[in-house]
């Protein structure tokens, strides 16, 4: 199992936005192969940082799942709003392995 860890920098005037975001891709990541665990938003401290953690049973698992999001309706208009909306400044993304 691989977990992708994603810390966002966002612009903190639009967190609700950001947030419209994130519900758009925990259900997308899901049907798609993935176990999405959530975003995590500001509430104390930087105002501007937010991260997401979802699951796939292997990098090859989640490397389907990258090819299937790019051809998929929905995950292409959740990037379009993100562009649209300009909530997102920059990202990084990490591959971990939980230990249970």
């Amino acid at each position: 199992m691989i977990t992708c860890y994603l810390r966002y920098t966002i612009d903190p005037y639009k967190l609700a936005e950001f947030e419209h975001y994130a519900k758009l891709w925990i259900p997308l990541v899901n049907r798609l192969g993935g176990t999405h665990h959530g975003y995590f938003l500001p509430h104390e401290g930087a105002n501007n940082i937010a991260l997401a953690l979802f699951s796939f049973p292997s990098l090859a698992a989640y490397e389907g799942y990258r090819q299937a999001m790019a051809e998929d309706a929905e995950c292409r208009a959740a990037f379009a709003y993100a562009e649209e909306t300009r909530c997102i400044v920059s990202y990084e993304r990490s591959f971990m392995r939980p230990v249970f």
